[in-house]
This record gives structure tokens, sequence and C-alpha cells, in this order.
């Protein structure tokens, strides 16, 4: 098993368990190749839905649960995964990196567990079953990749027709496409194409206009 979604769009995967959170964004349908929505009905949404638990879990070194989605849970999953997207598409310099300690429009998401080993060693794991579990463990990776700064490198790609979540590994976290080879190719091929467009423009209104009329008296030049 992999990450089917986010391998659909070939991006950068995402660090450690942060990449739950991108492969559910990467779930939506592609416009460019036809792929289709892996959220579309409750059959396929289970079905990622499992694989991309039992991902998570190796990845964390835990048991993968054994998941299954009811149709509360499949709408849940649609919505939940609206809102991350909504939260990706706000510009990396405007999202907040920590929780402000402010009660203003604070919304309780998810409940998760914490558990400690015999070294000391604490962890934050998913509670919940179904669309619930996948909620808790989407959440505590946002909140964990936001007091690493982690969250600030999870992007969408700029591309209209793309829209994937890819990691930015640019040294200076300009990177804007998920790949620079192909949607970065095509919105420099439109912006080129308008650019040829406004010289072509302006010369076929050149001189259409209405000429002045000549001066009584004057002489034609």
């Amino acid at each position: 098993m992999s990450w089917v979604a986010t391998e659909r769009f070939g991006a950068r995967i995402a660090p450690a368990g942060l990449t739950l959170v991108q492969e559910l964004v990467n779930t939506h349908a592609v416009e460019r190749g036809g792929g289709t929505d892996l959220l579309a009905d409750r059959a396929s949404a289970e079905e990622w839905l499992r694989g991309a638990a039992r991902e998570w879990a190796r990845g964390r070194g835990l048991d993968a649960p054994d998941l299954s989605l009811s149709p509360e849970d499949w709408e849940a999953l649609r919505n939940l995964r609206a809102t991350v997207d909504e939260m990706l598409s706000v510009p990396v310099g405007e999202r907040p990196a920590t929780a402000t300690g402010t009660r203003v429009s604070v919304r309780r998401r998810a409940q998760a567990v914490l558990v400690s080993d015999d070294e000391g060693r604490v962890a934050m794991v998913p509670f919940g079953v179904g669309g619930a579990w996948l909620e808790s463990a989407v959440w505590s990776e946002i909140l964990l990749a936001q007091w690493t700064g982690e969250w600030s490198k999870l992007k969408l790609c700029r591309e209209p027709g793309c829209r994937s979540a890819f990691y930015d590994t640019s040294r200076n976290g300009s990177g804007v496409w998920h790949n620079v080879r192909t949607c970065g190719n095509m919105a420099n091929l439109r912006a080129s194409r308008s650019r040829r467009k406004i010289p072509a423009q302006a010369d076929d209104g050149a001189g259409s206009g209405p000429k002045p009329a000549n001066p009584r008296g004057a002489l034609p030049a």
C-alpha cells in the first residue's frame, strides 16, 4: 500500500504523519488525466481510508485501525477535506503558526489521547472509529506540524487545473507548483501568450479611430 491519492499527482510527499493530511486533500478529482474523486461514494472513500490509515500507522509504529464509514461519516469526511483544503488555500505568510489562546471562533474539532512509554516519551494518538478516527488523526497532525513549522511547507499547487497538495522543499519556501516541469510550464506558457496578445491588440487599435477634421483653411501635409 502507498499514498495512492498523492502519487497520482507525482507530488513530493510530506514527512511523517503530515502525509495523511496531504493525502486527504489529494483525494479530489484530477481535472487533467481524468482521475476520479476517491471520496465520490462511500465504498471508494472507505477503501481509501483503510489504506491511508494503514500507511499512517506503519509510519507511526502503531497498529492499523479497522475502519468503516457510516453515511454520516462519509459526509463528514468530505467536509473535512473541504475544510483542510480551505486552510491550505491561505497564503503561507498569512497562516497563524500556533494557537493564540483566544476563545474567539474556537471550535471543537476532534478528540485525541496522550500516551507514554516506560522511558517517559509522550505521544498523541487518534481517538474514535471511522470518520471520527480520521478527524482525530488529521487535526492531531496539523497541530504537530504547526508547532514544528512543517505546516508552512504544505501548500496547494497554484495551477487551477491541479490544486494538488505538495510539500515545498525549496530553500526559501517560494515553491508554488507541485511540479515545475508540468504545472509551472503551463503557467509560464499562458503568461507568455497573454503578453503576446497585448501588443497585438494595441496594434489593431492604432489609427482605427476617427481622424481629426482638417482646420479651415489649412493645407494638407
